[in-house]
């Protein structure tokens, strides 16, 4: 089972809205390009395409507010920098980083099966 951090959810989050992001998308446990191939195990495939299933099915039903929603379609999906999104929004660029901050830690919590705690540092984050 994949836990989903707010790594990963920032990575696969423009296959949402682009369905061609997928291509550019590496899976983080795939070897380099350059290594020899081997046989491969289809108990041990990659996990690329299930985790793109699950993050627009985290998009659809994750519980996010109208604000989060707008500021992750900006960020992710238009690629927008945070003041102008901000402009967009009517709200600063700092309020736009708290609602993706907020989104990004709402998805992975939601993927994940646990309840979203706002302020929460991921175990792998420097505190």
């Amino acid at each position: 089972m994949t836990v989903y951090d707010r790594a990963l959810v920032e990575h696969l989050l423009p296959a949402v809205w682009d369905a061609e992001a997928a291509y550019g998308l590496r899976s983080p446990t795939a070897p380099d390009a350059d290594m020899p191939k081997g046989t491969t195990d289809p108990r041990a495939a990659s996990t690329l395409f299930a985790h793109l299933a699950d993050i627009r099915c985290g998009w659809a039903t994750a519980p996010l507010s109208l604000g989060e929603r707008q500021a992750l379609v900006l960020r992710y999906g238009a690629d927008l920098p945070d003041d102008e999104a901000g402009a967009l929004q009517g709200v600063t660029g700092r309020a736009v980083r708290y609602r993706l901050e907020r989104g990004v830690g709402k998805i992975a919590a939601h993927l994940n099966g646990t309840e979203y705690v706002d302020g929460y540092v991921d175990s792998g984050a420097a505190a």
